[in-house]
Parts: structure tokens; sequence; C-alpha cells
């Protein structure tokens, strides 16, 4: 959606639209502002900001959980043409600093607890780490109350094409790259999304995914600044304290990501769960029984998108997308081939809808028309470089597409595996294997074969109180029809809690690393070619060690 010439480009003019607004603008837990309000604080911030001087815009990096003050910095940067770098707080030690540094953060924002993770790391930011929670900021911003949204004499207004957020990927492929987004890329989504998904200003939008991430920034918080609705943030996401929030806010929209629904429909049922004031959900990476049931159980519409902070492709379900599709592509995407760059033929499926020709059909989503509204990754050339070669977008993320040319996910792009000679992805083995009734989440990764190739394992988070039965497991495998021959797992990993990204992504890194032969979860191997698994022991360990050496792959064991 391309904005009239009329309309606000910029995050600052959508901000100034609510100087003088008495609507609901934002809630967190016993306190309320309104708009003019929340717009206030954002200018003396930003007043604060101006005072600093120096060249070029200042990097203010953001080491806050889902707190007014979050708000408050995105506000003042949008209105001082300075740049928010949202800094992940799952990040430690020089991991955490490298992100600062290499962000040029000149002020760091935080309170108690971000101050004791920077605590004696180099972070190389010149006006030092200013917190919230302290007295003294009280005191510097005291000076400023009152300033307006206005123009300031001898300042330059912030244009559309002036850097406003840099925006940390959810790094579950490699190290976080910090995506450059500008006031008018932002303004623009924010406008697109109200209108997309309904947003008016009687909306309450709950947010508790993370507001470093552009989930909670570009469907929840823009589109709310668009029209006037009001925000009500959570500290972090709780499946317990979810219902009791909205039901206290009359929530009527909010974000998810991943596994947030399965967790949620764990809560024990209320009568009134039909009543509650939820008319929409937008996210991504549930699985289709979970966004069935949230909706059969809530009476709400969930929306599910495909897209990332990037901006180089987005495809959203539209009706009548089949179940587990991601939908149909816009023009100029297709799913390639990356050696060849040729297009990947569609998918082919038997009867009993199993996927025959998976190392044919999937390949990664390629923007062939161009980069989109990518803007690039700061600092990062080459990184940039990567996701642009042949002037396309390449979204790094694998997917095969069915004869009416519907979408499907079938993983990272390290999510290949070599098996039996025959190539295949996680995505299309994690949709199955979620589909157990005890399972939140499923992660697929190959672990080496003792005489060449991968094997398939698979982690398998359960939901609060539930046990894995091995037995009852077989016997769900053995009901699954487009289970492939060569999904069924070869070891599986029953665990409380999958590694995840602060923004609830499931990252494998970790679970590679660990393999079979360490962590502190049990681990179960499949018996032969049956559906039958039993615990590892010690002796089935040395015993795989001994294999590896004897086929000469003793390297490979990881242990």
């Amino acid at each position: 959606m391309q904005p009239r010439f009329d309309e606000p480009v910029t995050v600052a003019e959508l901000l100034a639209a609510r100087a003088a607004d008495g609507h609901l603008g934002l809630c967190f837990e016993d306190r309320q502002w309104a708009w003019r309000d929340v717009v206030e604080a954002s200018a003396a911030r930003a007043s604060w900001l101006r005072s600093l001087g120096g060249a070029g815009p200042a990097h203010i990096g953001v080491l806050l959980g889902n707190v007014p003050e979050y708000l408050f910095w995105l506000g003042a940067t949008a209105l001082a043409g300075a740049v928010a770098v949202g800094i992940n707080p799952t990040r430690r030690g020089e991991a955490l600093a490298g992100d600062i540094r290499r962000t040029d953060c000149r002020v760091m924002v935080t309170d108690a607890d971000g101050a004791a993770m920077l605590d004696g790391l180099d972070l190389g930011v010149a006006e030092g780490v200013l917190r919230v929670d302290e007295p003294e900021f009280a005191e510097r911003l005291a000076p400023h109350a009152g300033a307006g949204t206005g123009p300031v004499p001898g300042v330059p207004a912030p244009t559309a094409g002036d850097l406003f957020l840099l925006l940390f990927t959810s790094g579950t492929t490699g190290s976080p790259k910090a995506v450059r987004c500008s006031q008018g890329r932002l303004a623009s989504i924010a406008k697109y999304a109200a209108d997309a998904y309904g947003f008016t200003r009687d909306d309450v939008a709950y947010c508790t995914m993370p507001l470093f991430h552009g989930n909670a920034l570009m469907v929840l918080w823009g589109p709310s600044l668009v029209v006037g609705a009001t925000v009500t943030l959570s500290r972090r996401f709780s499946a317990s304290g979810f219902l009791p929030d909205v039901r206290r806010y009359r929530a009527t929209t909010f974000t998810y990501v991943g596994k947030a629904l399965a967790y949620i429909l764990a809560t024990p049922p209320g009568d009134d769960d039909h009543a509650v004031s939820l008319r929409r959900g937008f996210g991504t990476e549930a699985s289709v029984a979970d966004r069935a049931e949230f909706e059969r159980r809530f009476g709400c519409v969930l929306t599910e998108g495909y897209g990332s902070s990037e901006g180089g492709v987005a495809i959203s379900r539209t009706p009548g997308t089949p179940p587990g599709s991601l939908g149909r592509p816009p023009e100029g995407v297709a799913i390639v081939d990356p050696e060849s760059l040729e297009e990947c033929p569609a998918a082919e499926f038997d009867g009993s809808g199993r996927l025959c020709n998976g190392a044919e059909a999937i390949g990664e989503i390629v923007n062939r028309s161009g980069i989109g509204s990518f803007e690039g990754y700061y600092g990062d050339a080459s990184a940039t470089a990567a996701r642009t070669r042949n002037g396309w977008y390449w979204t790094g993320d694998l997917a095969y597409r069915d004869a009416d040319g519907y979408y499907y996910f079938a993983g990272r792009g390290g999510d290949w595996m070599r098996v039996d000679s025959e190539n295949l992805t996680a995505g299309p083995i994690e949709r199955v294997l979620v589909r157990h009734p005890a399972v939140a989440a499923a992660a697929v990764y190959p672990v080496p074969d003792p005489r060449s190739g991968d094997q398939v394992m698979a982690a398998l988070e359960l939901l609060p109180g539930r046990s894995f039965d091995a037995d009852g497991f077989a016997g769900f495998l053995a009901d699954q029809p487009d289970l492939g021959t060569k999904w069924v797992p070869a070891f599986l990993r029953i665990t409380a809690a999958l590694p995840q990204t602060a923004s609830g992504k499931v990252t494998k890194g970790p679970l590679r690393g660990e393999g079979w032969w360490t962590g502190p979860d049990p681990v179960l191997r499949r018996l032969g070619a049956s559906l039958s698994f039993v615990p590892m022991e010690q002796h089935h360990r040395d015993e795989l060690r001994a294999e590896f050496g004897r086929h000469g792959r003793q390297g490979l064991v990881g242990a």
C-alpha cells in the first residue's frame, strides 16, 4: 500500500498526530497513559537526545523488557531523528557487548536488570549507561518537560529515508544481524497492517512478544499508533497470565510467535472462554491443530503470515488456503534451486499425502523481482550482499509448492539432511510430530550416520504436566499417513524446553552440537526399522562410537 502524498510518511509524523489525543494509548499493570501523555513523554526524551549534540543521528541502545519506557524511547528516537537499537536481552557477555559495539550505540538505556548484564563489559558507549529506574534519570529529563513535537530551529525534521530502527534478527541459523529499518518503512508497514488486519481506534492490543522484535513493532505497536488504539504491555509472555490479562484489559487483538498458542491451550479451559474479548490474533509458526483449537476455544480469528524483519518477502494466508500452507506468494517470488537458479518443480504426493519428490521440489524462497523493502544490514556489507545476490532477495528459508501454487515451509537453509541417499528437510517432519497431543514443539535436525550421510533426530518439547509414552508414540507414528518412510527419527530427545531465541523461535545449533551424546535430557533410539523406541544407555553410545571408528567417521561423533 503506497501512502498518499498528504498522509504521514514518518513515524515522527504519526506520533505528532497523537500529540493532543486524549484517547487511552497505553496500559501497563496498574498505570494508564492517554496518547497525548505517551507523546509528551517521548518528546521530553527526544529533547534530551538533541541536547547531546554531535554529528549524525545518535544510536540509542535499548535494553529493557516490555515496559512503558521502551515505547517512550521508541517515540523519542523517532521525534529526534535518532536510531533505536533494540538489544536482545538473552545475549550475554562478549556476544552482548559485540552487538552494542557494532551498532555504534552512543547511549545505553536500561534498568537494574540490564545494568547487571552490562557490568564489566567493553561497550564502547560514549555517553555511558542511562538507568531509567534511578533518580538521576528524572533529574536529567526535568529541564525537557513540556517539549513539543513541532519543528526545532536549526534541526532538520526526520524524513522517510532516515534510519529509525536497528532490529536484530532472531539468530536461529547464526549470529544475529542488525536489520536497517527507516522511518518511512516502519510507517508504511504500520499503515498497511492497520488496514489489512482491521485495526480500529476501539481496539486494545495486548503485547507479550518482545519489543525489540519486528513482530511486536510492525503488527501491533505500529498499527495501534496509526489508528490511535490502546496498547497494553506484559513484561513477558506467560501462559497462565494470558487470559487474566485479556480479561483485565478487555484485549481485542494480540500477536504470537511459535509455540505460545500451545502453552495457552494447555491452561485449564473456562466456561466463558468463548466470550472473551479477543477478536483476532496475528503470528507465525503455530501448528495447524493449535490454531484451529485456539479459534474454536476463544472464538477469535488467527492470521498467520510469512515474513521477516528484513522485509524481502511476505506471504499471507487468504481464504481457501490449505491447512499448513504459507499461502500463495506475490508476483515475482519463486522457489529456486540455488545452484541452477531455476524454479523448482511442483511437489508430487502419493495417495497418502506423502511428499514424493522432495529433493527436486524443495528449494529456497526467493524474490526474483528485486529485494523488496529490504534496506540492508547495518555494518555488514557481506551479509547484505549474500541476501541480495543476482539482484534478488534470498530468504534463506526452504519451501515447496503444490500444483495450485500454495507454498509449504520446509525448514531453514541449514535444515537439509542426507538420509539413505535421499535429501530431506526438517519442516515436513516437524509438522507431523507436533500433531502428537503431548508435544508443544518439535525440532528435527541431522546427526551423523556411522557409515555415511545423516540420521534424523528429533527433540520434542512436552507440554506442562505431560509425560512421554514410547508405546503410544509408536502408535501415533503408525497413524500418520503422510509420514515418509525415511522421516521417522532414529533418535528422540525428550525435553521440557527447547533452546529458543528471545522471540520464541527454536534455535537448533545447541541441539546439533549435543547430538545424542550429551545434554541433560533423556534420549531414545529407534529399534531397527520398527516404530518402537527404547532408552539409550551408555553401552549403546559406546557401540555407536565403535561403529563410527570402524567406518572411519570417528571425528563426527561429537564426543
